[in-house]
């Protein structure tokens, strides 16, 4: 733990890159000599096997012109019949035979190579021996017919021999070329693993960081501004995290002093209008009886307005506790079909009044969650529709449960909102325009923040859909988590 607060994520990079590199610099390096080595080996065998093959195959062949001179020389012989020239011959191969045993025997040969040499001379130096002797006393001691299969046999046995020791020294190149080859992996393999070892270091100093700042970012982002913003792990992260913190700090005066403001102006406004509330009721009261009919219409109009102004106030005092950090909400097993039921129960003469129609399907869904909030949803969307309807208009109203979400649907056939709109219409006070024409009381612009807020407090969203192609209106779709705590 103490180590990270001395090393930065600069740090922890840089090093990260050198021990990435070197070991695969040393990996190829190991690589390249050992496929040196393995070459140098191979092509050191291969001269050896290629240089004592040719020796042994000139051996091989002065064996053979050897035994055809000798033959030849038995053939004649009646001294009368060579010619001088024949002993000759038959002495220059004989010599060109010893030479090249003796180049045999001066190239680094195994030990039994040396002896079938050796035997292989003894046999060639017998039918020598054997012919001067005949050739002397005309009584040769053994049947010179023995004496070449025995030299024949002599060439064989080198040859066998030699076929032996070309395939030991070739089955020793390959084991030692696998031995290296091993050798390669292993090194390279352990490189690897030392690799890893600090990649997986390196992740698991960093990545609880990185999804630390993740999260307060998030937070952040979602006016979360209650806990306390602690980033662990390298100095930069750390300072990264002490800046987020401190703009989470500012984040929650402005907040603080933004809530303060609009509880102040909204108990001003209140108190104002209470007082001009009363005092337009009497003004009612007064021109109904001793005014004009067109100044009474007007006082009532006045009233009107005044209790509008009534409503925007209190709506603002309640938009302002919406995430204070004193408000605590009791959660509770809510049945939202009786809920819906219910409040629209309570429309049923707004609906009336306008001829309005409900489709309703409604499926026994329950949540956890806070009453009062989701209430609240639930009739901000109903209000909108029935404002936005028009006259013997239609609302139709899905409420299910689907993939461990409540999801609720709420469609009008009013002009729906403008495609330009539809990424603020959630964003308080503000009014959008209606994508087509009409006589609508406007709002006092905070019922859908009130529905945006309250849905977060839920874990869940709110979405504009896309109206259907038969028909305009307006389709908000409600999706909360089930079983969710707030």
């Amino acid at each position: 733990m103490s180590f990270k607060k001395f090393l930065s994520l600069k740090t922890f990079i840089v090093s990260g890159l050198l021990i990435t590199v070197i070991p695969v610099f040393l990996s190829v390096i190991f690589a390249v000599l050992s496929i040196r080595e393995i070459s140098a080996i191979g092509n050191s065998a291969n001269a050896e096997v290629f240089t004592q093959t040719k020796t042994i195959g000139v051996v091989l062949q002065k064996a053979a012109d050897v035994e055809r001179k000798a033959r030849l020389f038995v053939l004649l012989s009646e001294p009368a019949l060579r010619e001088p020239y024949e002993q000759q011959s038959y002495e220059n191969t004989r010599l060109a035979f010893k030479q090249a045993l003796k180049d045999v025997l001066n190239l680094q040969v195994e030990n039994k190579i040396v002896l079938l040499i050796k035997e292989l001379s003894e046999k060639e130096e017998l039918i020598y021996q054997q012919i001067i002797s005949a050739e002397n006393t005309g009584n040769p001691g053994l049947s010179i017919d023995d004496a070449f299969q025995g030299l024949r046999e002599a060439a064989t046995n080198l040859s066998r021999e030699f076929e032996k020791v070309v395939e030991q020294k070739f089955t020793g190149f390959r084991q030692r070329s696998t031995l290296l080859e091993q050798d390669m992996f292993v090194k390279g393999g352990g490189l690897l693993l030392i690799t890893l070892i600090f990649i997986v270091t390196l992740l698991y100093t960093v990545t609880p960081s990185t999804r630390q700042l993740a999260e307060a970012i998030r937070r952040l982002a979602a006016g979360e501004l209650t806990d306390e913003i602690v980033v662990n792990g390298p100095t930069d992260l750390r300072a990264l995290g002490n800046c987020l913190e401190s703009l989470r700090t500012h984040l929650t005066d402005l907040e603080d002093a933004k809530q303060l403001f609009m509880q102040s102006v909204a108990l001003e406004f209140d108190e104002a209008l209470n007082s001009l509330h009363t005092d337009m009721e009497l003004l009612v009261e007064q021109t109904d009886r001793q005014v004009s009919h067109e100044l009474h219409v007007t006082a009532q109009m006045l009233c009107k307005k005044v209790a509008k102004l009534k409503s925007v106030s209190q709506d603002l005092a309640r938009f302002s506790q919406i995430n204070a950090k004193s408000v605590e909400h009791d959660k509770e097993m809510v049945n939202m079909k009786q809920l819906a039921e219910s409040i629209l129960e309570s429309y049923h003469a707004q609906l009336q009044a306008k001829a309005i129609t409900v489709m309703k399907l409604l499926r026994p869904v329950e949540i956890f969650g806070v009453y009062e909030q989701l209430q609240n949803i639930f009739t901000q969307l109903l209000a909108n529709a029935v404002r936005y309807s028009p006259q013997g208009g239609e609302i139709r109203i899905m409420l299910r449960d689907f993939n461990d979400q409540l999801e609720l649907e709420v469609e009008d056939e009013g002009p729906g909102i403008n495609a330009d709109n539809s990424a603020f219409v959630f964003e308080p006070f503000f009014r959008s325009k209606p994508a087509a024409t009409g006589d609508f009381e406007q709002g006092t612009g905070l019922g859908l923040a009130f529905v945006r807020e309250y849905v977060a407090n839920h874990h869940g969203k709110v979405e504009i859909l896309a109206s259907r192609q038969d028909q305009a209106g307006t389709r908000i779709l409600v999706q909360i988590p089930l079983n969710q705590t707030v």
